[in-house]
């Protein structure tokens, strides 16, 4: 039986079309585990000293988009849940001197970019709204890693650094004692699909 070369075009060049279109794939969407994420803070004390602190409730969301090189992030931290292991220092930080928690229950990051290098996030660039005024900020991504265990379900975390100056947001309290360049560094968990947590108690 004799095949005519002709008919096989169609379905061959149908077949050379799709394998040489790019796959896309969907968004992901994760929720923040506030049980494994805990921004911390560094700065001088008396120029002698790193003082670290880090706050114990924060909730967010965050989408990835590895193929389109985008996605979106936003975290908000509870600012009353400073915890610097000193409960007098703690009362402190809470008070309207630095981080007025009673006026300024929230220290929010909202990105407005991600860059990627080899189909992972290397860098968020957005904005840290903080005792009500706003900045640019980036995080530096550290690490970055995604994990799939039955009990557990699809979770991606990552390590993730910023400096900022205190000042520029008009915390100016003990200039001279304490450092005004401060470090911020955020260790983070997020579940695929998860519900956003409760939001976060001043």
């Amino acid at each position: 039986m004799h095949i005519r070369p002709r008919l096989l075009l169609p379905p061959l060049f149908l077949l050379m079309l799709l394998a040489g279109a790019p796959a896309h794939a969907a968004p992901e969407e994760f929720a923040i585990d506030p049980g494994h994420t805990f921004p911390t803070f560094e700065v001088r004390h008396l120029n002698v000293a790193t003082q670290r602190g880090r706050f114990n409730r924060s909730r967010g969301r965050v989408t990835l988009d590895a193929a389109a090189g985008s996605g979106a992030v936003e975290i908000s931290i509870a600012s009353a849940s400073v915890d610097t292991g000193n409960e007098e220092l703690d009362k402190l930080l809470r008070g309207k001197y630095y981080f007025n928690a009673d006026e300024y229950p929230e220290i929010t990051y909202r990105s407005t970019s991600i860059v990627y290098a080899d189909a992972k996030p290397a860098l968020f660039k957005g904005e840290l709204t903080f005792l009500g005024q706003t900045r640019p900020v980036e995080l530096k991504v550290l690490g970055f890693g995604c994990s799939r265990l039955p009990f557990l379900g699809q979770r991606c975390g990552a390590d993730l650094s910023a400096t900022l100056r205190r000042s520029d947001y008009g915390m100016t309290a003990m200039q001279g004692f304490v450092g005004d360049d401060v470090t911020l560094l955020i260790q983070a968990e997020a579940v695929k699909g998860g519900a956003p947590a409760e939001p976060a108690k001043p």
